[in-house]
């Protein structure tokens, strides 16, 4: 599949939001919400209040990433307010199945996500109730980290299981990817990339979009 651009809106401007997510809407193919509640994460960002008005404020999908505890009980309330892809965590998720069921019974796409830390192959058999698998490639909770160059093994583990397996699964990378890592990922297996610094920490947000899709498409 061609390559997909999820800039995020961490490091946007909170005061002016909707004028920043306008900088990317024409060129970027998700927008990437992270959602903290400071007990999964070490962080607290926005909750499903903000999101049901980025829905409104946008014609582009919103890609929310649940890094928060207790996901089973939130996440059906996300796909419900209109977001395109609701993301839960491996670690904090009690009941999966049920969770990633009741996000695509809500009409969106069901995404699963891992720490660092976290064993890919552990989930093998939960990629039949998946649309997208997330590896953080970063530790979750803040933006602007530097990329873990040693979860690229990982990505391919990741793309390895997901041939095998035989389903439509995008594979998601998270964390540090910019003009200096996005074709090692890209090399890796990733083919949705999320950009929060690389975009919004540029003098031209959407010229950075561009960059980063031709940088990954080469690979792909």
């Amino acid at each position: 599949m061609p390559a997909q651009i999820s800039p995020s809106i961490l490091t946007a401007d909170f005061a002016r939001l909707a004028d920043e997510v306008a900088k990317v809407a024409h060129v970027a193919d998700w927008l990437h919400v992270d959602v903290m509640d400071n007990h999964f994460v070490p962080n607290l960002t926005i909750g499903l209040p903000v999101v049901e008005s980025l829905v409104k404020a946008t014609t582009l999908p919103v890609d929310c990433h649940l890094m928060i505890e207790d996901p089973d009980r939130w996440a059906p309330g996300y796909a419900e307010a209109g977001a395109g892809s609701v993301t839960i965590h491996a670690e904090a998720a009690t009941a999966p199945v049920r969770t990633l069921r009741r996000i695509r019974e809500a009409g969106a796409r069901a995404g699963f996500a891992l720490n660092p830390g976290t064993a890919v192959q552990d989930y093998e058999d939960l990629l039949g109730e998946i649309d997208m698998l997330l590896v953080m490639t970063v530790e979750p909770g803040f933006g602007g980290q530097s990329f873990l160059d040693i979860m690229l093994p990982k990505i391919r583990r990741a793309r390895e299981l997901i041939r095998k397996h035989g389903g439509e699964i995008w594979l998601q990378v998270d964390g540090g990817v910019s003009a200096a890592t996005i074709e090692r990922c890209a090399e890796a297996g990733a083919d949705v990339f999320v950009a929060g610094n690389a975009v919004y920490g540029a003098d031209d947000p959407a010229g950075a979009v561009q960059a980063l899709r031709a940088q990954a498409a080469r690979l792909l």
